[in-house]
């Protein structure tokens, strides 16, 4: 088999030394631009699971990669005259510079044809005349480019300027500094990665990049491999402290902006491409060499899983390959959008601010930080909750002048179970009861109709006349009495989602034919193939006003804790602030202060019907997940006007405005809406969306980014989820109330024995001779 490489940076040469060694007979051959002692960058990152793949795959290079090897485990975070320090984290770092000489020399050692300071040629003349075209040329692939129709290349260049830098002074551990400047904050990633260096990139946002003047020397141009000194002259004297007297060393260094590379397909007949050619990720959660490694190991095994058959070989790689790709790359996205929004959390206590830091990316999260440094965990916990000794979700919160037990919230769901005249029955009692008896702090009833045409379906429930009062009453008299926990209630209106048929698995159903009614907008677009609705006028918004305010008078009397007024997912308060669908041309359309104008009139009219000692909740949609719909700048000016108006939190949700949205969906993945709102607006919020661990709730809300965290499809998966996570986390206090009925469940029951291991004599482990000694913490702290 005949094999062309080109780019002889570590995933050419990585893959070219495994092939080779898989089997001799290959013809490999590797171009490289670049003479062999030219590098670019300076340490590079490895963890501990990648390590065990490259001492798996070719035991010689992990050897010598091994001897050279800066090892730590700890994290420290340098933040506001602090450093926060979390351990139990492994890494390793190279010199890059050693690490392409550690391949190289292998690959010579095993008779690969290493051609240097030689342009390759284009990866289609090659393709001819070889089996198989390795295009590992690098983030700015000219064979992605010239084949852009078949790989489908993203490039999205982001807002953040960085640039790649080291540093004489030999850092302990993985440092990340947060340097608060008159400019702006600065961020920098740093790291040992040899006896005399550590790599440091600097980065900030493009606000900051503007502020410190360092366009002016960007502006001037600089040679190939020249850096950009006056802008290091000025990093040195921004982060002077914490170089303690150390260099800033250089290696054409120049700000850059850091570009995710994403591609439809890495594959191209015969031609495949790797590492930085096929994908990225921000260098925030590791390095791209790293990932680049681990393609040309998977590479290498496809090719010896079939060797017989390319096609297979290559189609076997990209689709093991591609799904943990995809994984780290939506990890290093939200971790990069965390540092392009770093203002928004510079300002917690730096206790919170490390642990904001070291969850960014959601990989770390409380739980597996418990694990790896309990001591660290438990000191956050009790910096959190006081007096209060527990997990960050079973603290307390007040919500208005309302106590709630815990951070848990039961979201509003919709059951469709009422009966035609909008009166609630037992399926409702028994969803609400069942959140409120399985630990929640608050429950909330959903999707409530303030009048017969503004129901989604002819089986939702409704507070528009008192003979829906008593329903609702026995509901909160149960919660009440047996649970502890608080109830409230959604009033909402569908507005154009409206009259349609009860939906199956959650859609929204089709039309209503015979028994179906006008719906109202503020605008008469359709909500996809339905009707479309009728454009409110101003008596009629007057109407629909007060018909909320009577239903919160209902709401107080049928005994309801707090309310939430739904002014998300495209129901009609939404369908007001949204640009999408309001194209009104009078006082309540137009820019974002005439779309909030009709909502805040429906706020002021609930507020003053709904008792000033209740909470009152709006829930938003903060993104519409589609162009030219609502931003999160909206959003935050929406949730601010909200709140002064009245609101007590915003419930943060994002789309359902459009039937064409497209949203990022994942773990937790609204919650950085609601964590901009809550920093830039200063109001409290619900993050929903996206959560199923107790891991992921007690993370969101340890970091400041919610301060209660709602739980839909979660809750309907188990009603207990609340009292089972405290069970989980070994809580047995006031948060996690066990109703008396159910409190010989609150341990688990007796399970079958098991036969115990026979005993056996094992070896102590051997010592790890290549681990470079550091100082434990409490030796660092004195």
């Amino acid at each position: 088999m005949r094999i062309a490489v080109i780019g002889g940076g570590p995933a050419g040469l990585y893959f070219a030394a495994l092939a080779k060694q898989l089997d001799p007979s290959r013809e490999i051959t590797v171009w490289e631009r670049n003479a062999p002692d030219d590098t670019f960058g300076f340490g590079v990152v490895f963890s501990d699971e990648t390590l065990d793949g490259i001492a798996g795959a070719d035991p010689a290079v992990f050897s010598a990669m091994e001897s050279e090897f800066a090892r730590w485990s700890d994290i420290d975070i340098h933040y506001r005259d602090s450093v926060q320090t979390s351990g139990g984290h492994g890494f390793a770092a190279i010199s890059r510079k050693r690490l392409l000489q550690i391949l190289q020399r292998r690959c010579t050692e095993l008779g690969v044809d290493l051609r240097f300071c030689t342009q390759a040629p284009p990866a289609d003349e090659l393709a001819r005349e070889y089996d198989l075209v390795i295009a590992a040329d690098g983030v700015n692939s000219a064979t992605r480019a010239k084949h852009a129709d078949v790989f489908g290349p993203s490039l999205d260049v982001r807002d953040c300027r960085y640039m790649w830098l080291a540093t004489d002074r030999v850092l302990e551990a993985f440092t990340f500094v947060v340097a608060e400047t008159e400019h702006g904050p600065v961020q920098v990633h740093a790291y040992p990665f040899s006896s005399d260096r550590s790599t440091f990139i600097v980065e900030m946002t493009e606000r900051t990049w503007w502020a410190a003047g360092f366009d002016a020397f960007a502006a001037k141009g600089y040679a190939p491999g020249e850096s950009d000194e006056e802008s290091v002259a000025r990093c040195a004297e921004l982060l002077g402290d914490h170089l303690g007297g150390h260099r800033l060393l250089t290696n054409n260094s120049k700000w850059v902006r850091f570009t995710t590379v994403r591609n439809r397909t890495w594959r191209h007949g015969n031609i495949v491409l790797l590492g930085d050619a096929a994908h990225t990720a921000h260098f925030s959660i590791g390095s791209g060499t790293k990932l680049a490694m681990e393609d040309a190991l998977a590479l290498a095994a496809g090719l010896q899983a079939e060797p017989h058959d390319l096609d297979a070989a290559l189609e076997r790689y990209e689709r093991e390959r591609r799904p943990v790709v995809e994984s780290t790359q939506r990890a290093a996205q939200a971790s990069l959008e965390w540092f392009e929004t770093i203002e928004y959390a510079v300002g917690q206590e730096p206790e919170q601010f490390a642990f904001n830091l070291l969850t960014r990316s959601r990989r770390v999260t409380h739980d597996n930080l418990r694990v790896r440094d309990p001591e660290y965990a438990a000191g956050l916990e009790r910096w959190f909750g006081g007096e209060h000794a527990a997990p960050p979700l079973f603290q307390p919160y007040r919500l208005g002048r309302l106590e709630l037990r815990n951070r848990v919230v039961a979201a509003p769901v919709a059951t469709y179970s009422a009966t035609s005249e909008g009166v609630v029955g037992d399926a409702e009692l028994v969803h609400l009861g069942g959140a409120a008896f399985g630990g929640a702090g608050l429950v909330l009833a959903g999707m409530t109709a303030v009048s017969p045409t503004g129901r989604v379906t002819p089986a939702c429930p409704g507070l528009w006349d008192d003979a829906q009062i008593p329903g609702w009453q026995q509901i909160t008299d149960l919660v009440h009495t047996h649970s502890g926990a608080a109830i409230g209630v959604q009033l909402s209106h569908s507005g154009r989602k409206g009259s349609t048929e009860v939906p199956l698995r959650g859609a929204l159903g089709t039309p209503l034919a015979e028994e179906g009614w006008r719906t109202v907008a503020p605008s008469p677009d359709a909500w996809g193939d339905h009707p479309a609705p009728h454009a409110l006028e101003e008596p009629e918004l007057e109407v629909i006003a007060e018909e909320f305010a009577a239903a919160a008078r209902r709401a107080d009397a049928a005994g309801f804790d707090v309310l939430e007024l739904q002014a998300g997912h495209g129901f009609l308060l939404s369908s007001f602030l949204s640009p999408l669908t309001n194209h009104r041309t009078d006082a309540c359309g137009g820019d974002l202060t005439g779309r909030l104008r009709f909502p805040l009139r429906v706020l002021d009219r609930v507020r003053s019907a709904w008792p000033a000692h209740k909470p009152l909740i709006v829930r938003i949609s903060a993104a519409d997940w589609t162009e030219g719909g609502t931003t999160i700048e909206d959003s935050v000016a929406v949730a601010a006007a909200l709140h002064s108006h009245g609101a007590d939190a915003i419930d943060v949700s994002t789309g359902e405005v459009v039937p064409w949205e497209r949203p990022a969906y994942g773990r937790t993945y609204q919650t950085p809406f609601a964590a901009r709102i809550r920093a830039e607006a200063g109001v409290p919020v619900i993050a929903v969306g996206g959560y199923s661990t107790y891991d992921d709730a007690n993370s969101t809300i340890l970091a400041g980014r919610s301060d209660l965290v709602a739980l839909g499809r979660a809750q309907l998966h188990d009603p207990a989820w609340t009292l089972h996570a405290a069970a989980a986390l070994g809580y047995r206090g006031p948060a996690a109330y066990w109703p008396r009925a159910l409190r010989p469940g609150s341990t688990p029951p007796p399970a079958g024995g098991r036969e115990r291991p026979a005993l056996a004599l094992r070896p102590a482990p051997a010592p790890d001779i290549h681990h470079r000694w550091r100082p434990t913490r409490e030796e660092r702290t004195a």
